[in-house]
Parts: C-alpha cells; sequence; structure tokens
C-alpha cells in the first residue's frame, strides 16, 4: 500500500469532480438515440483517435502489462508487437469501410444493428445471437476494469477491496449515465493524454533515479540475464512456439472490440481517418513499449518484490516513489483514466446492445427516442452491477479478465467484421455460424488446461470462426442483388 498523503487525496477528487462536470455537460446535448450511442457521428479525428486507444488499453496498460513483465520480463514485448500491428491493421483496413459501410446501411449504430442490415436480415436472429455474445464477454470485460479501479483505490488510500470497488463503479455509472457516447469520448481524450504523459514520464524518471539507462540494464542482468531476452523463459529455456503465437495473437482481437470500432463509426467523416491513424499509432507504440520497460524497471526499483496478484501494482508504486505527491496524484489519476476510459465505453456498447438490440427489437419497437435513451441509462446501471458482482474476488487479475474478453471479442466478430467488409460473397448464415463457432470455441477452450489447450483461445476461435463463415457462405445461396449492389457501393 502506498503511504497515505492528503495531496494525493485531493488530487484524486479534484480529477472525478473534473470527469462528472463533462458527464453533466453532455447530458443537456443528448437528445435522442443516436446521441447518446454514437454522438450524432460528430467526433473530430483527435478526439476519435485518442478515445478509441485509451478505451482500447484500459487498466491493463498501466496494471496488466506491467505486472507480466515484472513477472515474465522482455517477453511481455510480444504482446506489445502484437497489438501495435493489430492497431495498425484495424485504422488501415476496417476504419474507413466499417464508417462509410455502417452509415449506408440503414445508419446503423451498433454492431448488431449493422450486422442485421449489411444481410437484410429481417429474421432478426443474426442481431439478437450478436448482441448476446457482446452482452458475454462485456460483462467479463468490464468487470476487469472494475477490479483495476478497486486495486487503485485499495493501494493509494488502504480502502477495504470492497468500498475501493464501490467507488470506482459509482464514478464510472454516473458520467456513462448522464452524458452518453459524446461525454464517454470526451472524458477519453483528456485521459488519453493523461495516460501517455504518465507512461512516458515514469520509466524515465525511475531510470534517472537508479544511475541512468545503463545501470539500470546491468541491474536487470545482474538479477535474472533472462529478463533482457525476449527468446527466452525465465528458467534458460527457449520459449515455445505457443507461447509466441499466443502473445502476439492479441493484434487479432482488435477486429473485433465493439467499444474501438464504435469509434470508427463515430467520426465525423472518412476523410479523417487517416490523420486519426497517425495520432492512434504513435500513442499505441511508445505506451506499449513504456508500458513493458515499467514493469522490468521495477524488478530492481523496488526493495521489496511484488507477489500474485500484487506485481500489477508496479507502475502505482513506482509513481508514488520517483514523483512529488502533489505529481504523484495526477499520475495515479491516469490509472483512474485508464480504467475509466474502458470501463465506461464498455458500459455504453453493452447498454447500447441491451437498448438497440433487444428492447426495441424484441420489446417495443416503436418505442420513442426519448424511451430508448433512457433504457440505455438504465442499462448501464444493471450491467455494471453486474460487473460488480464479478469483480468482487480480491484476488482477479486484471490482465486474465482482459485476456478472457478481449479473445471472445476477437474470435466472435472479428473475422465477421473483415469478411463483411470486403467479401461480398457472404451470406447472413455464414454470418451466423461464424459468431456461433468464434463465441462458443473461446468459451469451451478456456476451460481446457494442457499442451495444445495452453494456446490462447482467441487463435483457434479466430481460424475456426473464419472457416465456419467461408464453408457455410459457399454452400448457402448466393446473396440477393440489392445486398451486392451495396457491397459495390462503397468505396
Amino acid at each position: 500500500m502506498i503511504d497515505y498523503n492528503p495531496t494525493i487525496v485531493i488530487t484524486f477528487g479534484l480529477y472525478l469532480i473534473f470527469m462528472l462536470v463533462i458527464g453533466w455537460f453532455f447530458y443537456s446535448r443528448t437528445n435522442n438515440l443516436s446521441d447518446y450511442i454514437l454522438g450524432g457521428r460528430g467526433l473530430n479525428k483527435w478526439v476519435t483517435s485518442l478515445s478509441a486507444q485509451a478505451s482500447d488499453m484500459s487498466g491493463w496498460l498501466l496494471l496488466g502489462l506491467p505486472g507480466f513483465a515484472y513477472v515474465a520480463g522482455l517477453n511481455a514485448m510480444w504482446i506489445a508487437i502484437g497489438l501495435a500491428v493489430g492497431t495498425y491493421f484495424n485504422w488501415k483496413f476496417v476504419a474507413r469501410r466499417l464508417r462509410d459501410y455502417t452509415e449506408r446501411s440503414s445508419d446503423s449504430l451498433t454492431l448488431p444493428d449493422y450486422f442485421e442490415s449489411r444481410f437484410k436480415d429481417r429474421s432478426k436472429i443474426l442481431r439478437i445471437v450478436s448482441a448476446l455474445f457482446i452482452l458475454i464477454f462485456f460483462l467479463i470485460y468490464t468487470s476487469s476494469g472494475f477490479v483495476a479501479g478497486a486495486k487503485l483505490f485499495n493501494t493509494v488510500f488502504g480502502l477495504p477491496y470492497i468500498w475501493a470497488l464501490s467507488i470506482g463503479v459509482f464514478v464510472i455509472i454516473s458520467y456513462t449515465f448522464l452524458g452518453g457516447f459524446m461525454a464517454v469520448s470526451w472524458t477519453d481524450f483528456f485521459q488519453g493524454s493523461l495516460m501517455f504523459i504518465a507512461i512516458i514520464s515514469v520509466p524515465l524518471l525511475s531510470i534517472e533515479m537508479h544511475g541512468g539507462f545503463n545501470t539500470t540494464i546491468q541491474s536487470i542482468k545482474n538479477t535474472d540475464p533472462q529478463l533482457l531476452n525476449m527468446f527466452k523463459e525465465l528458467n534458460g529455456s527457449t520459449i515455445s512456439v505457443i507461447s509466441v503465437i499466443s502473445l502476439l495473437a492479441w493484434g487479432l482481437g482488435y477486429f473485433g472490440q465493439p467499444h474501438i470500432l464504435a469509434r470508427f463509426m463515430a467520426i465525423k467523416s472518412s476523410g479523417q481517418i487517416k490523420d486519426a491513424r497517425k495520432i492512434a499509432m504513435v500513442w499505441v507504440v511508445v505506451s506499449l513499449f513504456c508500458s513493458v520497460i515499467v514493469g522490468m524497471i521495477g524488478i530492481v526499483f523496488l526493495d521489496t518484490p511484488l507477489k500474485g496478484a500484487d506485481t500489477e501494482t508496479v507502475f502505482m508504486i513506482l509513481v508514488n516513489t520517483v514523483f512529488h505527491p502533489l505529481i504523484a496524484g495526477v499520475m495515479l489519476s491516469a490509472i483512474l483514466a485508464a480504467i475509466m476510459s474502458t470501463a465506461d465505453s464498455q458500459l455504453l456498447v453493452t447498454s447500447s446492445a441491451i437498448t438497440e438490440d433487444f428492447y426495441k427489437v424484441i420489446f417495443r419497437k416503436n418505442a420513442s427516442d426519448k424511451e430508448l435513451v433512457w433504457i440505455g441509462r438504465s442499462s448501464v446501471i444493471l450491467v455494471a452491477l453486474i460487473g460488480f458482482f464479478i469483480a468482487m474476488d480480491p484476488n482477479s487479475s486484471v490482465l486474465s479478465l482482459v485476456a478472457y474478453a478481449w479473445g471472445g471479442f476477437g474470435a466472435t466478430f472479428g473475422p465477421l467484421i473483415l469478411l463483411s467488409l470486403f467479401w461480398k460473397r457472404m451470406t447472413k448464415n455464414g454470418a451466423l455460424a461464424g459468431i456461433i463457432i468464434g463465441g462458443l470455441t473461446v468459451l469451451i477452450w478456456k476451460q481446457l488446461s494442457g499442451g495444445l489447450f495452453e494456446m490462447y483461445e482467441i487463435v483457434p476461435g479466430f481460424v475456426l470462426s473464419t472457416g465456419a463463415i467461408i464453408i457455410t457462405s459457399l454452400l448457402d445461396k448466393e446473396p440477393a442483388p440489392e445486398i451486392l449492389r451495396e457491397f459495390d457501393s462503397i468505396p
């Protein structure tokens, strides 16, 4: 636990008030469901890029990944490489076409809405099944953010875990409930900027205080030379092919993350995507590299070794050690920023799935915009409460929960997004098969262990989902002419 300091408490309090003010500001500007879910497709390139990456990286950038690097050394860089490559390809190939296709195809507001419109599915089954998997995996994902928030408040203020969890959940619910997508995106913009400053400053100052770069590297070598070898495990053995594939495969997850894809759908125009991609890539590459370095510096910088789930507090402890309390409060707020930036997006996407894809489709087809906005807000509270109960175990690992949900979305929706955008022979039944096979593979694979099953579940899920889509579509009759014409009309 970090020693209590009133300056840090005041800084945290001011930061939380600032987030709530943003939520209240956009509350009066939310007039319909499009405003609440996609901000009326009005994001500029800076807000789009930083909010996409801040909501992407979440608390695991400052907790989970440094904690993994603290334990595994430079092996953690494989995850960073996979994520950087995945980020680039997602912005390069998916962003522009998804933005144009979702607007052209019945102005789709959610991924299930897009799938239904893309394949002209009047049965609603595609929309409902995809929304169901969004609910399953986002409950896991949201709980990871709540766990990260609880660890933050527990470590910084010494609060009991349940109290710490409750405070974090309350703040995130409040501004997401009030302001919807615009509040989430603008808070993510500020939070992404703060995260970037923090993740660069901490390793630079820690290295300086430890005697410089050469001294730090030598200290790590003296502790265990394998820590600096990407191709070796800490026991000296060569890292397995399964391990490398599993770590790199994190990059596959990008193509199926609803909260990231929503930013592509909400940018003001597809012409701004190229600039947004450049901003996003600088943020991602620098942040991931520095995050791994933070964990490795902690190995030699901290006097007391961290064990178990406590390894994920290495960034917090370094912040408290190298900064004045006032600056430390700001930097620790960056962790809260990272947590909030993803949890709020997850809550919003999940509530939109409940509102747009269940409530409106099944129960109230003629519901007014005002009614749907309030159903969306109520859904935020419901989903948060379920995530709260999942997160109540203080021994939960942020990285493990994120990996599970990330793999689930990547396998369930990644192949579907890619093929729906670039293969016009794809059919509704192919899409449905891909969703079910990909999602179930992750859920089942996660419960197995040993041998080949040690491979990250996103790999078999992504491969089997792709195969299911292609085979089912080819066996199915060709898409209707109106579907083919719409596909050809997308630039």
